[in-house]
């Protein structure tokens, strides 16, 4: 005869039942618990997060930089017309289209929910949509448990994520109880991985809900604009047929950076004067060419200032090549060349702590902090440190190192680095890992019930447990084995 005990108090939701002679257990979790398990493996970064280090990158987010488009038909006409629900801003490297979409999430926020994304693959930024949806909106999680119960955290991460996740997104958008939302997308042209996916999505979404409207930018690439094209309302605005618009939003950015400079180095009104003529002759109407060339001057010496600013050429690129040339002649140029290296072929960011452990640092620097952000100083056109998580300024900074300073940064090739990447990894990781690293008293204890150490034995690994198998398959097996038992 079987029986089903049931116990209230600690240990309530655990079940015992006896059938048979045989005794089994079965753990319940409480509903709540396992909401917050589902949307921890579901988060990949917060979106919000995102904004607020991306407005800190750019040095803060002005008004006059973006009120432009407030104003601007096309944007009016998506924004009021119920049947015009995608909305593509488009425009060159540099030309301000994440800060213009900073601008209008904020605009928008004051009126209705508006979710940002901006991840480097299709699955990763299906899933920031989703996360950012059933945050705002919690009763949507049912869509992911109806699926995540069954699958747990692989239902993100195996080769059936995108397909799953999309019939989550399209459970989610069909939802009755789905509140009037904005969904943005930046940088659709950095999705390196499946965009015809996502373009193909965000076209068959936009045209199916009415209470869903879209923000996507993106470079003038032909390829978006065919797909984009196939959606039966799309609002393109062209930042190069907004010329005026953006050429004026540029001299406002000027006008603030160069006022700010003037504070902070105590300029004389005639060198102010001179920086900004300089600036809104040489900018081409480009907000990180101001951006960069702003955070140089702030580096330099007043009285070395009129000087400095004839060493500034107009245009990114050419900036970026007075900016290689500089790492070139510096003290360091070794270590800035490795740092730009790895950082260009790395999947994430990374930290200073897991720096160390990718990249041959010179003897006596790998602790030391204040060093290590000196180097990374030297390369301040490419990269910024922010929370000790080392970042490209740009798409076009990383674009521009692995194109066209390849010979100066890859002397042996891509390949050649991920190997030396792979075998510092390796490496990294036989003398630092051990068995229960973390010294945790009791077995099976719970992520929650864990505090971490102030010091992370792990922090340095973190990159290199992680990703070797990425790193390895980017390699041709014998290639690697050949070069690593050399070693």
């Amino acid at each position: 005869m079987g029986t089903n005990i049931s116990y209230g108090g600690p240990n309530s939701g655990l079940q015992i039942g006896e059938n048979r002679g045989h005794i089994t257990a079965q753990f319940v979790q409480p509903e709540a618990s396992l909401n917050q398990a589902c949307l921890r493996d579901l988060r990949t970064t917060s979106p919000h997060d995102d904004k607020d280090r991306i407005e800190q990158t750019n040095g803060g987010l002005l008004i006059d930089s973006y009120r432009w488009i407030l104003d601007n038909e096309q944007f009016r006409q998506w924004q009021d017309n119920q049947s015009s629900r995608l909305l593509w801003i488009k425009g060159d490297p540099g030309k301000g289209k994440t800060m213009l979409l900073c601008g209008i999430i904020d605009e928008l926020t004051r009126v209705i929910g508006a979710t940002d994304v901006r991840l480097n693959n299709a699955t990763a930024v299906l899933r920031g949509l989703i996360y950012s949806l059933v945050q705002k909106q919690p009763s949507l999680l049912s869509h992911v448990r109806s699926q995540y119960d069954q699958a747990g955290k692989t239902l993100f991460e195996d080769v059936n994520a995108w397909n799953a996740l999309s019939k989550v997104f399209n459970n989610i958008m069909n939802d009755q109880t789905l509140q009037n939302t904005y969904l943005v997308i930046d940088a659709l042209d950095e999705c390196t991985t499946d965009l015809p996916l996502l373009l193909d999505l965000v076209v068959q979404e936009s045209s199916t809900h009415s209470h869903v409207k879209w923000i996507v930018s993106s470079r003038n690439w032909p390829g978006i604009q065919e797909r984009l094209d196939t959606a039966t309302e799309t609002a393109p605005i062209s930042l190069e047929l907004n010329e005026t618009s953006v050429s004026n939003a540029v001299r406002q950015f000027i006008r603030y950076k160069v006022y700010q400079l003037a504070e902070v180095k105590k300029y004389k009104d005639e060198i102010r004067d001179a920086v900004y003529r300089h600036l809104s002759l040489h900018s081409q109407g480009t907000f990180l060419w101001v951006a960069l060339v702003c955070q140089d001057l702030n580096r330099t010496s007043r009285r070395h200032v009129l000087k400095k600013l004839k060493e500034f050429p107009p245009g990114l690129d050419a900036l970026y090549g007075r900016m290689i040339d500089q790492v070139r002649t510096s003290e360091d140029a070794e270590a800035c060349k490795r740092i730009l290296a790895v950082m260009s072929i790395a999947y994430r960011p990374i930290t200073l702590a897991e720096l160390t452990a990718l990249v041959e640092i010179p003897d006596g620097l790998s602790d030391d902090d204040e060093a290590l952000l000196e180097i990374i100083a030297i390369c301040g056109s490419f990269l910024t440190c922010r929370e000790d998580v080392i970042v490209f300024v740009h798409q076009s900074a990383k674009e521009f190192l692995l194109e066209k300073a390849r010979i100066e940064v890859f002397p042996e090739g891509h390949e050649a680095e991920h190997l030396a990447m792979f075998s510092r990894s390796l490496q990294t990781m036989l003398k630092t890992l051990r068995h229960n690293i973390l010294d945790i008293k009791l077995v099976g204890i719970s992520t929650e019930e864990f505090t971490q150490p102030r010091s992370n034995p792990l922090a340095a690994v973190k990159y290199a447990c992680f990703y070797d198998r990425n790193i390895f398959t980017g390699l041709k097996a014998s290639a690697f084995w050949d070069a690593y038992q050399k070693e």
